[in-house]
């Protein structure tokens, strides 16, 4: 089946755009557009898309509260990558934090803009391999925990197939959260692996199992935790303690 996606955008001609390339990709539909925050909230009612691609600076609601409204409709299961021409920190934070699975400036060639709508598609995180690395560099500089390392474990995540620089497991004690003592040893293992930007496979390869049994410890994460999908299990992992940046 084709990957749904609506494009979200306050310039005509950047809808047209995206709407040019993904539709150009076999195996992806663009099946609407909406010109503002409102507009996408209903038109994902409506149109029930897998992917939402999102603006942040729009007139009226503005791209960011429109992903947290979104993502917090539990009737909804659209994946929301945001777009924005701003390579700045606190977008991308405030877009992790709304719920979006992906952050990809709009300067990305074409082919960046299609690989990302289908990685978060399928359930994965995906940020802009730029932002990435200066996210995990700077938190990786501050003393302690708190969001700022967590923000920096989604971007990690953003890469897959690559390990996360500067992190670690966490062996300070402090108090976990109630939900963390119902994972198994096994589930604590991948999520620890999850943080640390390790793909299905490669953990699959760490734990001697196989990838099918991977996937289904990982949803069982997500399940236990309440998580949305992985970038949001790297981002509760640094911010309770589960690894720590190096620092």
């Amino acid at each position: 089946m084709s990957i749904r996606v609506l494009v979200v955008d306050d310039q005509s001609l950047v809808r047209a755009g995206f709407r040019t390339i993904l539709d150009s990709e076999d195996g992806i539909e663009v099946v609407g557009e909406a010109a503002d925050g409102q507009a996408a909230i209903d038109r994902v009612a409506m149109l029930a898309p897998d992917v939402v691609c999102m603006d942040v600076q729009m007139p009226g609601m503005d791209g960011l509260e429109a992903t947290r409204r979104i993502t917090g409709d539990a009737a909804t299961q659209a994946a929301v990558l945001v777009l924005t021409t701003f390579n700045r920190e606190d977008y991308l934070f405030a877009a992790l934090d709304a719920g979006a699975s992906g952050f990809l400036l709009k300067n990305s060639s074409p082919e960046q803009l299609i690989e990302a709508v289908q990685v978060v598609a399928r359930g994965d995180a995906l940020l802009s391999p730029d932002v990435t690395r200066r996210v995990i560099e700077a938190a990786a500089g501050r003393s302690g925990r708190g969001p700022t390392a967590g923000h920096a474990a989604s971007a990690a995540a953003a890469r897959p197939d690559e390990a996360a620089p500067g992190a670690e497991p966490d062996t300070a004690s402090s108090p976990a959260p109630a939900e963390l003592a119902t994972l198994t040893e096994r589930e604590r293992e991948v999520l620890e692996l999850l943080a640390l930007g390790i793909s299905n496979a490669e953990i699959a390869d760490r734990l001697w199992v196989g990838e099918a049994t991977v996937k289904t410890h990982v949803s069982k994460v997500l399940m236990k935790l309440g998580l949305r999908d992985r970038v949001h299990a790297v981002v509760y992992a640094y911010e309770h303690g589960v690894v720590r940046p190096r620092g």
